[in-house]
């Protein structure tokens, strides 16, 4: 009999994601940079961006979730519906709705489509899940 290679039951569960060349290029500093300081954050933030198919800005894709992206979303475990803008970590500010890339919410946003659903491990315990409602283009210039 031969042994069946098992894959991790998260990563069979993540949909396919998009990001711009120059997302995927800011993102996989910032993985560089918070390696030591949040090791475990910036690994799945770097498993994130390594899966995704990557596009050209000029070719932007608006229905997939991008830095500086104005999101809503449903949280699929209590059926909330939240809007916030993904920033980068200097950016946010959760009371006015800017979530950090380097959160669980973040990692899990970043190159998803509409209508798109992803559900991964709480670091709290548990699963979560998600659904991205719609996605409106924000700066992708801003930093």
């Amino acid at each position: 009999m031969i042994a069946q290679q098992k894959r991790p039951k998260a990563a069979a569960r993540k949909p396919a994601i998009a990001l711009s060349i120059a997302d995927f290029e800011r993102l996989h500093m910032l993985v560089r940079a918070a390696s030591k300081r949040m090791p475990a954050l910036a690994e799945e933030l770097a498993n994130e961006i390594e899966r995704a198919r990557i596009f050209e800005k000029s070719k932007r894709q608006h229905s997939y979730v991008a830095m500086n992206s104005k999101v809503e979303f449903r949280d699929d475990n209590n059926g909330r519906i939240q809007q916030v803008t993904l920033v980068y970590p200097d950016q946010a500010d959760t009371s006015s709705g800017k979530i950090s890339i380097l959160t669980p919410v973040g990692t899990a946003l970043i190159g998803m489509p509409v209508g798109g659903t992803i559900t991964w491990q709480s670091p709290y315990g548990g699963s979560r899940k998600l659904t991205v409602l719609s996605v409106q283009a924000g700066d992708g210039d801003a930093r």
